[in-house]
């Protein structure tokens, strides 16, 4: 198990340690990498699936501070939740979970895309991007948005103690935007950066169509560094 880092970039006076950290869709390669970073960093973690003896196994697969549960009770009982289904499944999971996630924190890291002969692309959702898709669904909720640009080889490897790299946040609350960060930065190797309100979350989620072609032109499991920062 590998040490936090110090938090930083807005966060360094927030303590988050004892929050449970939810996972709607935790059972794919994401939200598996995401759940195994932050419960090595010690955090709380609960795992969700629409088959709760899917996300039972997973989190047995993972081991410490790690439960697995359904989606709706991954929702009611954590103190931050995270997305990270499908695009595909993005509306309908939200709405299935919209009541259980009313005055909770919610980070959106999904990233609506296209494939084709030519490679990723991305695609726009009506409401403008999946983060605010999902504030649309979920009006009672705090919305962010993160975690975007992370490779889930990377995320799932054992192997590798530290991932370097910084991690976009959005967000329109400047309280709720801290605290992402501060989650961000428990994990060794992640920098959580602020990047402005939700509605600049299209850009951001279309950045990894641009990072699915590099890695693939690269063999390469690419990630986003800000400079001069």
């Amino acid at each position: 198990m590998t040490t936090p880092q110090p938090a930083r970039a807005g966060s360094e006076t927030l303590d988050i340690a004892q929050q449970t950290v939810g996972i709607i869709g935790g059972t794919g390669p994401q939200g598996r990498g995401l759940a195994y970073r932050l419960a090595s960093a010690g955090q709380p973690v609960a795992i969700g699936s629409r088959l709760p003896e899917r996300a039972r196994s997973t989190a047995s697969e993972l081991g410490f501070n790690v439960t697995g549960h359904s989606n709706r009770e991954v929702a009611r009982h954590s103190d931050i939740v995270i997305v990270t289904v499908p695009w595909e499944g993005h509306a309908a999971t939200l709405k299935e979970v919209r009541e259980d996630l009313a005055g909770k924190l919610v980070i959106d890291s999904v990233n609506p895309l296209g494939f084709d002969s030519r490679g990723a692309y991305a695609l726009r959702p009506d409401e403008g991007s999946a983060a605010e898709q999902a504030a649309a669904l979920l009006p009672e909720a705090r919305l962010t948005a993160a975690f975007h640009h992370l490779s889930a080889t990377l995320l799932t490897d054992p192997g590798i103690e530290s991932i370097e790299t910084d991690v976009l946040v959005l967000g329109d609350d400047r309280a709720d935007t801290d605290t992402v960060q501060a989650l961000i930065d428990r994990i060794p190797g992640m920098r959580g950066i602020y990047a402005g309100k939700l509605r600049n979350a299209h850009q951001v989620e279309a950045l990894v169509a641009n990072l699915i072609s590099v890695n693939r032109r690269y063999k390469a499991h690419v990630g986003i560094r800000i400079t001069d920062l």
